[in-house]
């Protein structure tokens, strides 16, 4: 019998994480932008919230509201390719430069991880960053980007160091969601 549920129970966590239907019953809401061309899904309890002139959208968690997840888009030049902008390495620190730390802002990036993954066709390269703040408060950023029509997405997933323990397995189901088309 115990062989039984335990069967069921690891059913019905693979098909949650390999499934978006699933997984937004499991704790998970989808967003969809048709327009831009890219989807996600992001935490039950987390609200939508408008930035002018900054990312295409923000969503952040209703409790602790610095957790946040974001999409910024931005011309590729030259219709370029992701690999064609460098390896997954060379992408994440020009990223950690020029988006985390840029001069001046008095926080520092250091890249920790940078993978290659493949998903319906299109390359993504996950990066995963530790960002010390001018507060001295780090935060724990996972990013996925991708480049689709002219475009680089950069969907980039920011938590409280403190807390990303807790939520790691969670914000990873959450970047790894994210796709183009």
């Amino acid at each position: 019998m115990w062989k039984r549920i335990a069967l069921t129970l690891l059913l019905v966590l693979s098909l949650s994480l390999s499934n978006p239907g699933v997984a937004a019953a499991a704790g998970f809401k989808s967003f969809v932008d048709t327009t831009d061309g890219y989807e996600f899904l992001y935490p039950n309890g987390w609200l939508q919230v408008k930035v002018a002139d900054g990312p295409d959208v923000v969503f952040h968690d209703l409790i602790e509201v610095s957790e946040n997840v974001s999409v910024v888009i931005s011309p590729v030049p030259d219709d370029k390719t992701l690999p064609e902008l460098g390896t997954p390495t060379e992408v994440g620190y020009k990223l950690g430069k020029a988006a985390l730390a840029p001069p001046d802002s008095g926080r520092s990036a250091e890249l920790v991880n940078a993978v290659e993954q493949e998903s319906n066709g299109k390359i993504y390269y996950i990066l995963e960053y530790l960002v010390k703040l001018p507060n001295q408060e780090q935060r724990h950023n996972v990013t996925s980007v991708a480049v689709s029509r002219g475009k680089l997405f950069t969907f980039n997933a920011s938590i409280p160091e403190r807390r990303w323990q807790r939520v790691r397995r969670m914000m990873e189901n959450v970047v790894n969601s994210f796709s183009v088309y």
